[in-house]
């Protein structure tokens, strides 16, 4: 209570009750499901990968809000300044992702220190919200790093994502699927030689290369990490 009580205080300061006051909600809310330590763990999570993006996006001085937290749909961070570029865009991106994943890999090895099936599931969310999150189609971030290779391949992501969609529905998977709808529309019309596309979308070709290898890279060691602790849980012990 006294936590809450500072929260709401905090209205006082957008940018703490933005945050603070979602991320109690969204904690509280996933407890009555999954139990308080997951809870604050599976959100905690959520913030190391907003705070990628929130970092990455300052790093190239773009004003952007701080994280906000919807519980069963995720976090974000509002762009108060849109990239001028598709690298930039990639740039902010990624670094969700790639900080999530870091984060996934600390709460895996302290799952194999301390022999905590609790610590190995919260791992395992961290690597599933993150490897979802890089599929090839906006306005997931991996749609937004391959759009520096070319919008078209989210035309590759939206079976994907149709795919997940009807082996595992859900009310956040089904929003997610609405948003990317007219983005799949703009790859579909997408033209590469129309003034606008060419100013955004003309980077060197050694920087797609880079990012399209990081984008690979990344995508198989969740994918990798994903099943693998997916497994450990399946045998009803962490090692």
């Amino acid at each position: 209570m006294k936590l809450l009580l500072l929260l709401l205080t905090g209205l006082k300061f957008g940018k703490l009750f933005t945050t603070g006051g979602t991320m109690l909600l969204s904690v509280v809310t996933y407890a009555w499901v999954f139990g308080w330590w997951y809870a604050v763990g599976f959100v905690g999570l959520l913030f190391v990968h907003e705070m990628g993006h929130y970092v990455a996006a300052r790093q190239r001085g773009l004003a952007v809000g701080a994280p906000t937290f919807i519980p069963f749909l995720g976090a974000w961070i509002t762009m108060k300044d849109m990239p001028a570029d598709v690298e930039t865009e990639a740039h902010v991106a990624i670094a969700g992702p790639f900080l999530g994943a870091l984060a996934a890999f600390a709460v895996y090895f302290w799952a194999l220190q301390t022999d905590s099936r609790l610590l190995l599931a919260i791992s395992y969310s961290g690597f599933f919200l993150n490897l979802f999150n890089l599929l090839p189609v906006s306005p997931l971030d991996g749609g937004r790093i391959t759009a520096i290779i070319s919008p078209r391949i989210w035309l590759l992501g939206a079976p994907l994502m149709v795919a997940l969609l009807f082996y595992r529905p859900s009310p956040a998977l089904f929003i997610v699927a609405l948003l990317a709808a007219p983005q799949v529309w703009r790859a579909w019309t997408y033209d590469p030689y129309a003034e606008e596309n060419r100013a955004y979308y003309a980077v060197p070709d050694k920087v797609r290369v880079e990012f399209g290898l990081i984008y690979l890279g990344l995508t198989a060691v969740l994918a990798i990490m994903t099943y693998q602790v997916h497994e450990m849980l399946s045998l009803g012990r962490p090692f």
